[in-house]
């Protein structure tokens, strides 16, 4: 993060996100001055809050996109989640808290593929080891009598054609350790099958599960995620056997302490929350019982937003400093309309603009993982060249602002819809056109689109 200022993090997002300069802004500013709050002393450091920032925006314009494009880029653990989903505590549906649960889970899996990178060097190195004492004690016999096995070698004595090699083949010696080592290094025994022994690690950290024996049933299990390890015999090859014994041996070199720890600091101070669809909670206010759906959602929500302990079962996480990011469409209601207290908690307001015709154009041409570069890969794959001209891209970009402005606005995610419609035939008959250049032009575009748009009953229901 030190190495990424505001305007380079909005760089950055331009690859991926067409427009909405405010949002970007927004968000990168709020990234930024976490960094410099760190750089700040502890006693002026706890008082510094993040701003949480509410977008406002019709559905397809980047919401989501730029919230999760920038915690992919600052490595920072994302969660994102609906707010319709939950209901008030004490009623039959999601609990809020479970979004800290959720956070704490995804800051798990990052800090434990991290410290699995730092020992896979040597995870690997114990991992052959121990593939070559499988192999040596089964290709050689592990009985005493049958120390000088009779083995046909894999090697090159396979390619000697002479009589006197393979009548030597009959009595070749034991396979050394160095020997296997040097098979193993050149994957010439990777479809050999071997017998393995593996335990409860080798599939990985697999989170929770029950405490251990003894523990107190009246009281709920916060500690770490407790395992009891069970050993058990594989038959596999042996390039699948190098996998599962460098994950076991790296899981042994991990301490899964020092990971929940790392996973709890990084959530508390560095955490993202994209919690969307906030507008279908606020409205009209019920002053008499519980409102399940609407005030009571956002009352539950108030104190993870502003700032509260949430026990987890890996143990307690401050919320105070995890970074809030709320969007709505806000077509049937407004930011007022929300409680006062959780509007306050969302100082930050940016406004995203619907997409036209020439943001289509930009999406489906200039980002980085644009759609017409997904579908050349795909295509690619099965030996079809894909172009497309510039007319098909303009004709593409007008069927899906318009099919946009007669139905209803999904704004960028109509040019799925429509890239897919347009693509249908070559796709499915892809083999065909293996090896061949097919060219999209605007007569293709508006010929395959033309038998749906003349119908509006049609666009409805297909577009």
């Amino acid at each position: 993060m030190e190495n990424l200022t505001p305007r380079e993090i909005v760089a950055q997002l331009d690859k991926y996100i067409v427009g909405q300069e405010a949002a970007k802004r927004a968000v990168a500013i709020a990234l930024r001055n976490r960094y410099r709050r760190q750089q700040l002393p502890p006693d002026l450091r706890r008082d510094i809050l993040p701003k949480n920032i509410l977008m406002i925006g019709p559905t397809g314009v980047g919401k989501t996109e730029i919230a999760r494009r920038v915690a992919q880029l600052v490595d920072a653990p994302f969660v994102k989640v609906e707010a319709t989903k939950f209901t008030e505590a004490g009623y039959v549906g999601r609990d809020v808290e479970s979004i800290i649960f959720d956070l704490v889970e995804v800051a798990i899996d990052l800090e434990h593929d991290r410290h699995l990178a730092q020992v896979q060097d040597k995870a690997e190195r114990l991992a052959k080891e121990r593939l070559v004492s499988y192999l040596y004690k089964q290709l050689n016999g592990s009985r005493p009598g049958h120390r000088r096995a009779r083995i046909r070698r894999q090697s090159s004595r396979r390619e000697v054609g002479s009589a006197a090699s393979r009548s030597e083949d009959a009595a070749v010696p034991l396979y050394e350790r160095a020997h296997l080592r040097d098979l193993l290094e050149k994957s010439q025994l990777d479809d050999t099958m071997v017998e393995i022994e593996l335990t409860g690690d080798a599939v990985g950290y697999d989170g929770y599960v029950e405490p251990p024996p003894g523990y107190d049933d009246g009281y709920e299990w916060y500690g770490p995620p407790y395992r009891q390890p069970s050993k058990r015999i594989r038959r596999v090859s042996v390039k699948e056997a190098r996998r599962l014994l460098t994950r076991e041996e790296a899981n042994k070199l991990v301490d899964f302490d020092e990971v929940i720890d790392a996973a709890l600091d990084r959530v508390e101070q560095s955490g993202v929350v994209f919690i969307d669809e906030l507008d279908k909670i606020a409205g009209p206010r019920v002053e008499v019982g519980a409102d399940i759906s609407g005030e009571g959602v956002q009352r539950d929500l108030l104190p993870i937003v502003e700032g509260s302990v949430v026990m987890t079962r890996y143990g307690p996480v401050k919320t105070d400093h995890i970074l809030f990011i709320g969007a709505g469409a806000f077509y049937q209601s407004k930011p007022s309309d929300l409680i006062p207290e959780l509007q306050g908690r969302f100082p930050i307001r940016v406004e995203l603009s619907p997409l036209g015709r020439d943001e289509f154009r930009r999406i489906l041409t200039e980002t980085d993982t644009s759609l017409v570069k997904q579908y050349q890969a795909l295509l690619q794959t099965e030996g079809v060249d894909l172009r497309f001209t510039d007319d098909a891209i303009d004709a593409i970009a007008d069927v899906a602002c318009r099919v946009n402005e007669t139905t209803e606005n999904i704004g960028a995610r109509r040019l799925q819809t429509v890239l897919e419609r347009v693509l249908e035939d070559i796709s499915f008959d892809a083999p065909i056109y293996a090896g061949r250049t097919v060219t999209i032009d605007a007569a293709y575009v508006h010929e395959r689109m033309r038998p749906i748009l003349v119908n509006d009953d049609l666009t409805r229901y297909i577009l």
